[in-house]
């Protein structure tokens, strides 16, 4: 780590601000932490502390669940893959989010808070028993102290170049101001933030793409600067499709396989579907409609999200020298993860780089306050309350909640640390994701749609796929396998996928199923259309409040912007 910091000075990446950007600064944490303590006047229950209640409208719902993944592994994670692979990065938008949220909102949703549960550990539960249940609690929370740490990562290096302080000041200052305003208004005070949070991260990019590709001479320009630079991989950069530069696979037609079934359908559906960081904004909604329509809503500013995100950091790769350098082999002392830090570095001004700091701080405070408030209801409710201390009263479990949201981010202080020691953290982050969600995807799919699956098939399938998850990227490391970029981790995503679907159905044949009269609201062939349809009634009255017209529309939209980056 030590090293790590050294570089970070060599580099001169210090931002330097002036009294105006502390002043803007101090007045987004004033109002950060009145969020939270206005929200903790309504938290008057564990309901109301780890789900809002069931209160919030659509529209807040749909854009928290946006910020909720605006944080590291958008602002650093993505701008890094911009700056490294180029255009092929805008999968992860297009391919590997927009189909998978237009599932959950019209799919998936109806089951989650039609059954009311408070977690999706818990509906795994009610659908396979204690089993299935255990081991995806503790696999979930695992999962999210350790992206968690990717965030406070992010968070404490900016802090570190805006004040000069050691990382792991910074580290410890940065968890400590996520914690004071979950720890007092729950995921209400988180949503609330997360809203705000959206628009200042939007205040922050928009200027910045535009003064970037003024400063290039457009697209065009950029696209000149690119082509200039590296003659021999521009068409790889610039050409979204077939993605050989991304997945590190050499065979176009095997490239093309890897993103649409890794990423666009493994990896995507595992992460939007059943990722409760995301499905948690959901099932705070007011209504089932509301819910329904929460990630279909989000789905809109994601398509648009992918162009302030990914082109900064190709505009970083051509006009900061010290990348420029970087990406042509030579060793400048910053990484790709450092992109969007030297843009702002290079190209804001004072007052401009005001926003944009609040815009990063912003980013990566909801992205950590979504995994530690995920975390807090999982453990609560799907750990303690169910294995640890049951039947006490409902006081108890709010008082624990507080407690491990403390615990929580003191762990995502130990995990900031692992994230720091990769290059680029999408890397990272991907292998996460192929450990935990795309088995858990698996499970969940079949579950939902074979009513034959069995509850121990459900246990067993994700330890499985799990573990040939973690073997595929063993073997990558151990240079068995010869998988570049975040092919490894798309191959690993999609073993875990396929061994579980296989395991499942082989252990389901062997053994007994739950009755189906268990499996009503759980299973999609046994339960009533009536459960599943729009209520268009009062404030959920009109055409364009329609899921299926909602999804519509922004398939749509996705299908154009991929025609048109092709």
């Amino acid at each position: 780590m030590v090293v790590g910091v050294h570089l970070l000075a060599d580099a001169d990446l210090r931002l330097d601000a002036a009294p105006i950007d502390y002043v803007l600064l101090g007045v987004y944490f004033v109002v950060v932490l009145g969020i939270g303590a206005m929200a903790r006047r309504s938290v008057s229950s564990s309901l109301d502390f780890f789900l809002s209640g069931r209160s919030l409208p659509a529209w807040v719902t749909g854009l928290a669940f946006i910020s909720a993944n605006l944080g590291a592994v958008e602002i650093f994670g993505m701008t890094a893959n911009g700056a490294q692979y180029g255009l092929p990065t805008m999968h992860y938008y297009w391919i590997g989010a927009i189909p998978a949220m237009v599932f959950l909102g019209l799919v998936m949703m109806p089951f989650y808070y039609g059954s009311k549960v408070r977690s999706v550990p818990e509906f795994l539960l009610r659908r396979f028993g204690k089993f299935a249940h255990l081991v995806n609690g503790l696999s979930f929370a695992t999962a999210q102290v350790l992206i968690a740490g990717v965030n406070l990562f992010a968070l404490a290096t900016v802090v570190n170049l805006l004040l000069g302080w050691p990382l792991w000041l910074s580290v410890v200052v940065a968890a400590a101001i996520v914690l004071a305003y979950t720890s007092l208004g729950g995921l209400s005070a988180a949503v609330y933030n997360e809203v705000m949070q959206f628009f200042v991260i939007v205040a922050m990019m928009l200027p910045l793409t535009f003064i970037g590709l003024h400063k290039v001479g457009g697209w065009q320009g950029l696209v000149d600067k690119i082509t200039a630079a590296d003659p021999a991989t521009a068409g790889e950069q610039l050409s979204s499709w077939p993605g050989t530069n991304l997945t590190g696979i050499g065979d176009a037609t095997l490239s093309v396989l890897g993103i649409v079934f890794g990423l666009g359908f493994v990896l995507s559906f595992g992460y939007w579907t059943t990722n409760f960081a995301e499905v948690q904004r959901a099932m705070s909604a007011k209504s089932m409609s509301a819910a329904r329509r929460t990630p279909l809503i989000g789905a809109y500013p994601k398509t648009f999200i992918a162009l302030i995100i990914v082109i900064p950091g190709m505009i970083a790769a051509v006009l900061v020298p010290e990348l420029a350098e970087f990406k042509k082999g030579q060793d400048t002392g910053v990484t790709y993860n450092n992109a969007i830090l030297l843009l702002i570095r290079d190209l804001l001004p004072n007052g401009m780089l005001g926003i944009a700091i609040t815009g990063l701080l912003a980013a990566f405070m909801a992205g950590m306050a979504a995994n530690v408030s995920s975390f807090n209801t999982v453990f609560t409710y799907d750990l303690w309350q169910a294995y640890v201390r049951k039947d006490k009263p409902d006081e108890y479990y709010l008082k624990v909640g507080r407690v491990v949201t403390v615990v929580g981010c003191v762990i995502a202080i130990g995990t900031a640390f692992i994230a720091s020691s990769f290059t680029n953290i999408m890397d990272y982050l991907q292998t996460l994701f192929g450990f935990f969600n795309a088995p858990l995807f698996a499970t969940f799919i079949l579950g939902m749609f074979w009513k034959r699956m069995t509850p121990l098939a459900g246990g067993l399938g994700l330890i499985a796929g799990t573990a040939s998850a973690v073997t595929v990227d063993v073997l990558n490391r151990a240079e068995v396998l010869h998988l570049a970029g975040q092919g490894a981790s798309f191959v690993a995503a999609s073993a875990a996928f396929v061994v579980d679907i296989v395991v499942s159905v082989a252990v389901s044949l062997a053994t007994r199923p739950k009755p189906d009269a268990e499996l009503v609201g759980l299973v999609w062939s046994l339960t009533p259309r009536d459960r599943l349809r729009h209520d268009d009634t009062g404030e959920n009255a009109g055409w364009y409040r329609r899921p299926g017209v909602l999804a519509i529309g922004v398939l749509v939209l996705t299908l154009a912007l991929n025609i048109i980056f092709w």
